[in-house]
């Protein structure tokens, strides 16, 4: 068994891709596949994640957790489409209705005290919301891999505020500050990692189900990137949260001072670096990714599709 992780994600395009490489990846064991609301709500995003298993049937099926009711008031339609997979509808066979994810997440950390690496692809409200009740889980984790935060680069829901952190900011606060060992990726780092329309048309393994999904859903947030920030291809931001647990040497972590604005009209979700020689006390000294190998990551991308089912 390869190494342990939970997948916390609100699915859009990217965490669907982020998926396709964990659940292909013969080196990690998947163990739970947890939604959460933010790109959509969370009916939709339980509904993709669901999808998002199916349509890769990997080997091993996770656990499927449930996204919490959460409303965000904020919403990624205009990079992943409606309904949060490039606007491609995909019915799931309803074998039932699986738990919410706060429960699927304490009773997988229970069951492998030590050994679970979670990464927070979405909004952290699932995961707060859970060490926050149990807070004896807290030394349960091996570690959290979070993508989220903008250090040194425009935000994408404001001027400074990345979305999955601007989504909730209590709760990225939280978890920055929970103690367990934290290691996050900013856009600084994700945006790095680009998918072009060539790259979409190259990728390996065209008849195996895996590159045939990512087909299908990709095309729209390329097109939709394109319109809304002029770039040709789609940021697979989430794709770091999966490289940083595949190939942690391709990401260069740098142990910062790090905290969260929780409130605010302007700064809300603000990841705020504390770079002084005398840090404040109120930071939490975390790692965070500073650079990345981008040719390690294309080539990792390359090697696990070529191999996918």
């Amino acid at each position: 068994m390869g190494r342990k992780l939970v997948i916390i994600g609100d699915p859009g395009i990217d965490t669907a891709f982020a998926l396709a490489l964990a659940l292909n990846d013969p080196d990690l064991c998947v163990l739970g596949a947890i939604a959460t609301g933010g790109n959509v709500e969370a009916d939709q995003a339980t509904h993709n994640m669901r999808v998002i298993v199916e349509q890769l049937d990997p080997r091993r099926w996770p656990r499927i957790g449930a996204a919490l009711p959460i409303p965000y008031g904020m919403n990624g339609s205009a990079i992943h489409g409606r309904g949060g997979l490039g606007g491609v509808e995909i019915p799931v066979t309803k074998r039932h209705e699986p738990l919410p994810g706060d429960k699927v997440l304490s009773e997988l950390l229970a069951e492998s005290p030590r050994e679970l690496t979670i990464v927070n692809l979405g909004p952290l409200s699932v995961l707060a919301l859970t060490l926050e009740r149990e807070p004896h889980l807290i030394e349960q984790i091996e570690r959290i891999i979070a993508v989220g935060g903008a250090w040194r680069v425009p935000g994408d829901a404001g001027p400074v505020s990345e979305f999955h952190f601007a989504c909730d900011p209590k709760a990225a606060r939280f978890v920055l500050h929970c103690g367990a060992p934290i290691q996050l990726i900013p856009l600084d780092v994700s945006r790095q990692i680009v998918l072009s329309p060539t790259d979409l048309l190259e990728l390996p393994e065209p008849e195996a189900r895996t590159c045939q999904f990512l087909r299908r859903i990709v095309p729209a947030g390329i097109r939709n990137t394109a319109n809304e920030h002029g770039i040709e291809g789609f940021h697979l931001c989430d794709v770091m949260g999966v490289m940083a647990v595949a190939r942690p040497e391709a990401v260069t972590m740098t142990r910062l001072a790090a905290d969260v604005e929780p409130h605010g009209e302007v700064a809300r979700g603000q990841l705020i670096i504390d770079s002084r020689p005398r840090p404040s006390a109120h930071a939490a000294m975390i790692h965070v990714a500073t650079a990345v190998d981008v040719p390690a990551v294309r080539m990792y991308i390359k090697d696990i599709l070529a191999s996918s089912v």
